[in-house]
């Protein structure tokens, strides 16, 4: 087999380049509108709601499609590109179909939940539907989905195990991930200033967090723990880092034997649920009066790709809904997720930077002999073994950023025709977040991680967590975005 032929059919098999490739499709189709074409006015759009008919409806009202049968449509849709990605990493496919059912249905009676007016209309449109009050919770849906999936994740394990084939949480957030970087290049166009800031902060934001994080956990993990180094850097860059990807990527460079980064990775999604359920609600108590510093707490804190986006997203509706009840300010949507996602890129990013790093290091000098089962393997390092690491998803959402703001640049009149096609792409990212939070939940399993003996772990990550990284996560943020708030509507 040539080296071409090789390389085609590891990314055939790699869930990363199939987040970016549906992405891009999906935005691809969003373009439609800049070329006279309503390609996906059928999507299907969770609707606040007090008639349970109106839950659901199409994006564009041109269509004719009643709510339900726009919500099949989807439905068929995302079951139709998500099967194609699922047979090629190799996937049952009759399990993939029948769970991936499953778990997308009752993702949306979980976002129709967290739509119902009582809970998610912000203050401002309560009179509209009637009542007299409303949480304002936009995004409860999310954590809806993902508190019914730790349910059946720890309580129901047959039913858990069968639906773990087509639980896919990296897969769907990072789809989701990629369409938004048109919302992001929209926003970009509208307020470039604005936006340039939070590019160029985030930046300064991550080097300087991650200089400080990564070293610190590792010195804890080797002196207070007395982790070997084959267990104490993938640790170290899994906390500070990015979670999963990181963790791997790291076990990846140094060579560490595999089950390192699996058993990481385990308890990294514990820690990604609490922070879920917790840290949103942090943002909007403590610092509703400066969002932008929550939006990138979101992206310094949260450990994973979908949880730090799912929790901008959270965070960014409820910061929203108090300032709009007790300042009598209506900041314009998705600004706050932005700074969270833009943190998170920039993390990514750095992954395979530092991975690439920590490969040289460990084939210069004999940190760790027991790191590998050959450690003389550690003096060859390749930039191919970074670059199987290095997040493809990433490749999609810069594409999608940078294709929709060139054009915009180029043709501001036809700005207002591609904000109707990113608008109505964007109803994908909503049902793909919402995919995310059940499946992260679903895989969740916190006695099986008990079972394991994984209690030193565990107590490593809660100090560095609790103790520092949450803390001067938000020191930074707070220096760089202190003062800066999002446009007002």
């Amino acid at each position: 087999m040539s080296t071409n032929t090789y390389a085609r059919k590891k990314a055939l098999q790699n869930e990363d380049w199939w987040a970016a490739w549906l992405g891009l499709f999906i935005f691809a189709l969003g373009l439609g509108p800049y070329f006279g074409a309503d390609l996906l006015g059928w999507v299907t759009k969770a609707n606040v709601w007090i008639e349970p008919a109106k839950a659901f409806g199409p994006v564009s009202k041109g269509t004719g499609l009643g709510g339900f049968t726009s919500l099949l449509v989807t439905f068929l849709f995302v079951l139709a590109i998500t099967t194609v990605a699922a047979k090629f990493v190799g996937s049952n496919l009759k399990k993939y179909a029948i769970g991936f059912s499953i778990i997308f249905w009752v993702t949306m009676g979980c976002l129709m939940l967290g739509n119902i007016a009582y809970i998610g209309a912000t203050p401002d449109k309560t009179a509209s539907y009637g009542i007299g009050w409303s949480l304002g919770l936009g995004e409860m849906g999310y954590i809806i989905a993902m508190v019914v999936g730790l349910i059946i994740g720890n309580f129901f394990i047959k039913q858990a195990d069968f639906l773990k084939e087509a639980a896919k949480p990296e897969l769907f957030i990072k789809i989701g991930i990629v369409v938004l970087g048109a919302s992001i290049a929209i926003k970009t166009l509208d307020a470039f200033g604005l936006a340039t800031t939070i590019i160029i902060r985030g930046l300064c934001a991550v080097v300087e967090a991650y200089l400080i994080y990564w070293p610190v956990v590792y010195l804890i993990a080797r002196k207070f723990f007395k982790f070997t180094p084959e267990w104490a850097a993938p640790l170290a860059s899994g906390i500070s880092i990015c979670g999963v990807s990181a963790a791997i990527a790291t076990g990846s460079a140094i060579r560490a034997r595999p089950v390192i980064p699996v058993i990481l990775s385990a308890v990294i999604i514990v820690f990604v649920a609490l922070e879920l359920l917790l840290l949103p609600w942090l943002a909007q108590a403590f610092l509703f009066k400066d969002p932008m510093v929550a939006g990138a707490w979101m992206g310094l804190a949260v450990k994973s790709d979908g949880g730090a986006i799912a929790s901008g997203a959270i965070t960014d509706s409820l910061i929203r809904g108090r300032a709009l009840r007790e300042l009598g300010i209506n900041w314009e949507e998705g600004w706050i997720l932005m700074v969270a996602t833009t943190t998170k890129v920039f993390i990514d990013i750095f992954i395979g930077v530092w991975a690439f790093i920590l490969a040289i290091i460990w084939s210069v000098f004999p940190i760790d002999k027991n790191a590998s089962a050959n450690p003389g393997e550690r003096n060859k390092v390749s930039a191919v073994d970074i670059w199987d690491r290095f997040p493809k998803f990433i490749i999609g959402f810069v594409l999608t950023f940078l294709i929709l703001f060139l054009v915009g640049v180029n043709n501001p009149d036809g700005v207002k025709s591609l904000s109707t096609g990113v608008n109505e792409g964007n109803a994908f990212r909503t049902i793909f977040f919402g995919l995310c939070f059940f499946s992260i939940g679903l895989v969740t399993n916190v006695r099986k991680l008990w079972a394991e003996g994984m209690g030193r772990i565990v107590a490593i990550y809660g100090i560095a967590l609790f103790g520092f990284i949450l803390w001067f996560g938000l020191f930074i943020s707070w220096l760089f975005y202190h003062g800066i708030t999002p446009p007002t509507v």
